[in-house]
C-alpha cells in the first residue's frame, strides 16, 4: 500500500471553464488614486534600560532638549532608557485631516526592546518634503518579552526592536486624489490592472460596454481607458465609478506551476495541461541492522575456550517497487493530481517530475521556483 502523500497541492478553478470571476473593483486600481508612504524619525523613552548605547540618540533628545530651553550635552544623555527609531505608515487615499492612522515603528540602533517605551512626538514626511501627519505620544505594543539570567542567557518571543500603534498619528494634511483625467477635451477614468493580461483587459473592456457602449479602449495588457459620459457630472462621478466596479469579469489564469522548495508547497494554475507521456518513479532502501549476541562454547574439549560478546552486522538492499504509468493528457487539474497520486509521489519526486516534465516538453506551463 503506498504512502499518503505528504506534500500541499493547491490549485485554482471556476465551474465550467476554468476561469475565476471577479468584480472589476477587486483586480483594478484606478489612476490617481493611491498610498503616500510616509516616514519619519523619532525618539523612544521610558526604555527599562534596554534602549541605545550609542550616542545618536543621545543627540536626538539633545536637540529635542533644546528647543525647549534645556541645554545639555548628549553624554550627560546617554542612557539604556532611550531609543532611536523610524517611524513609517502608509496615508489611504481620501483620508481627512484630523483622523489617525497606524504606524509602525523600528529601532536603528543597538536597542535590545522598545516594550514598555513612549514614542515622543514624531512628524511624519511624504516624499514630497512635506509633513502629512504627526505621531501622538503613545505607547508601544510589539507583542513580545525578552528575559535574562544572571549568567547571561536569554530568551526572547517574536521581535522586541519593532512595534505598531493603532491610530498612533493624526492627520494633518490630507492627501488630493483626482480620478478623472481630461485628454483631448474628453474625460478619461483609467483602470489599471493589477495582474497584467491582454485577455483579462479585453474582458474587462466587454462588460463595460454593456452598459456605456463604445466608451471603453484598451490601452494595453494592463490600461483600460473608459471615456465618462457627458451626463456624468462631477456630483455623480462615485456612482458611475461604481458601476463599474461592481460588474464581474472572468480573470483568465496563466498556465503556471509555482514550486516553493522550503516547505514542500505546489500551486498548479488550473489551466495546466501535460501531453501525453510515461513516468518512471523507485528508490533504494538500505536495511541495516546490528546486534549483540553472546558466543558460548559448548564442543567437548574446549577447555580453554571463553565466553564472550560478539557484535553482529547485518545488511540487505533491496530496490522498492518501480511504477511506469502512462499518463493521458490531462485538461483539468484535478485528472494531474490522480495521475500523481498514482505514482506516490513525495514532494521531492514532485518537484523533480515537474522540472522533468518540463525538459521534455510535455508540460504546457511555465515553472516558478520561490
Amino acid at each position: 500500500m503506498k504512502r499518503p502523500i505528504r506534500w500541499i497541492l493547491l490549485w485554482f478553478l471556476a465551474a465550467a471553464a476554468s476561469v475565476a470571476a471577479a468584480r472589476i473593483k477587486d483586480i483594478v486600481e484606478v489612476d490617481g488614486e493611491w498610498r503616500n508612504l510616509l516616514n519619519g524619525w523619532g525618539l523612544v523613552v521610558g526604555l527599562n534600560d534596554t534602549g541605545d548605547s550609542s550616542q545618536p540618540s543621545a543627540q536626538v533628545l539633545s536637540s529635542l532638549l533644546r528647543k525647549e530651553g534645556i541645554t545639555l550635552p548628549p553624554t550627560l544623555l546617554a542612557s539604556g532608557s532611550i531609543a532611536l527609531v523610524s517611524v513609517t505608515a502608509e496615508l489611504p487615499p481620501y483620508a481627512m485631516e484630523g483622523s489617525t492612522i497606524p504606524i509602525t515603528v523600528a529601532a536603528v540602533g543597538d536597542a535590545k526592546s522598545l516594550q514598555g517605551g513612549q514614542l515622543l512626538q514624531t512628524e511624519l514626511r511624504g516624499f514630497d518634503g512635506e509633513v502629512y501627519a504627526v505621531s501622538l505620544r503613545t505607547a508601544i505594543s510589539t507583542a513580545s518579552w525578552t528575559a535574562e539570567g544572571k549568567t547571561g542567557s536569554s530568551m526572547t518571543k517574536n521581535h522586541p526592536t519593532a512595534g505598531r500603534i493603532e491610530d498612533g498619528a493624526t492627520i494633518v494634511r490630507s492627501e488630493i486624489s483626482q480620478i478623472i483625467q481630461t485628454i483631448a477635451g474628453r474625460r478619461y477614468m483609467t483602470l489599471k490592472l493589477r495582474k497584467s493580461d491582454a485577455t483579462t483587459a479585453e474582458r474587462v473592456r466587454l462588460a463595460v460596454e454593456k452598459i456605456f457602449p463604445n466608451s471603453v479602449f484598451v490601452e494595453s495588457a494592463g490600461i483600460i481607458r473608459v471615456r465618462v459620459p457627458d451626463t456624468v457630472t462631477e456630483s455623480n462621478v462615485n456612482q458611475f465609478r461604481a458601476q463599474i466596479e461592481q460588474l464581474n469579469v472572468d480573470v483568465d489564469i496563466p498556465a503556471v506551476v509555482v514550486i516553493n522548495e522550503k516547505t514542500g508547497t505546489i500551486v498548479v494554475g488550473g489551466h495546466v495541461t501535460i501531453l501525453e507521456t510515461a513516468v518512471a518513479q523507485g528508490s533504494l532502501v538500505v536495511k541495516i541492522k546490528e546486534q549483540q549476541f553472546v558466543s558460548q562454547p559448548i564442543a567437548p574439549f574446549t577447555g580453554s575456550a571463553t565466553t564472550a560478546v560478539v557484535d553482529d552486522t547485518s545488511m540487505g538492499v533491496e530496490e522498492e517497487e518501480g511504477y511506469l504509468i502512462r499518463v493521458p493528457q490531462v485538461v483539468t487539474v484535478s485528472e494531474l493530481v490522480e495521475a500523481l497520486n498514482a505514482i506516490g509521489a513525495t514532494p521531492r519526486d514532485l518537484i523533480a517530475i515537474f522540472n522533468a516534465l518540463k525538459e521534455a516538453g510535455a508540460l504546457q506551463a511555465e515553472i516558478r521556483m520561490m
